[in-house]
């Protein structure tokens, strides 16, 4: 089952967040970070494939700060568009959208976190200043805040092709945090999405096999 529904901000201002729910098991509870494209379709594809995976999955609409429902297209239009409003949001508000999200779910269990592109980084920060596992998908800010401490388990992902994060920027994801995984496919940027010029189904399933993997290590055991 999934659905739309409201929680609260650090500024009392309440969000959006899709959430769906497993059937049978839960193996745990996952909060989403979404692209700069907003809680479009892609990013509801991966709430409800990770609820098939057996998590109470969940992605808060960070843009309802400013716009409610944004929903951009992956051109240069909902590009430009997109890093405006990621420009306008505050940093510590989104944090705190990840841990409200987060307690939404908490009857799940144990929380992770995945995040794609800006997400990604979200991501990150997530697991610095949460402490919640996490799992980065290109993470192109990621670099400003590797030397901070991470007490979570890490999981990067790559594309060799991403222009936006050249091998240097890899490699110091690699000496920051020497105990995460860091996947690097024959891949460009955004190559988990079926939207997106880039799009790689080989590495997409291979990076989503891993993940896989890697939340069942840190959140619990399978059925």
């Amino acid at each position: 089952m999934a659905e739309m529904l409201r929680i609260a901000g650090r500024d009392m201002h309440c969000i959006g967040a899709y959430r769906a729910m497993p059937t049978g098991f839960c193996r745990g509870g996952l909060v989403i970070m979404q692209e700069i494209f907003g809680v479009n379709a892609h990013i509801r594809a991966v709430v409800e494939g990770f609820a098939a995976a057996g998590y109470c999955a969940i992605a808060p609409a960070f843009f309802d700060h400013i716009e409610n429902d944004v929903e951009l297209d992956y051109d240069s239009t909902g590009i430009a568009r997109g890093r405006a409003l990621i420009a306008e949001l505050n940093l510590d508000d989104v944090i705190a959208d990840v841990g409200s999200a987060a307690n939404a779910i908490a009857s799940a269990g144990k929380i992770g976190v995945v995040g794609y592109c800006w997400g990604g980084t979200i991501a990150l920060l997530s697991a610095i200043r949460l402490g919640l596992p996490a799992v980065s998908y290109y993470g192109s800010r990621n670099v400003a805040w590797l030397d901070q401490a991470c007490p979570a388990p890490l999981q990067f992902h790559f594309g060799a092709n991403d222009a936006s994060i050249p091998a240097e920027a890899i490699e110091r994801h690699r000496q920051a945090h020497p105990h995460a995984e860091v996947h690097v496919y024959p891949a460009g940027h955004g190559f988990n999405c079926a939207l997106r010029a880039d799009f790689d189904p080989a590495s997409a399933t291979l990076a989503r096999q891993r993940t896989l993997e890697f939340l069942a290590r840190h959140l619990g055991p399978s059925p």
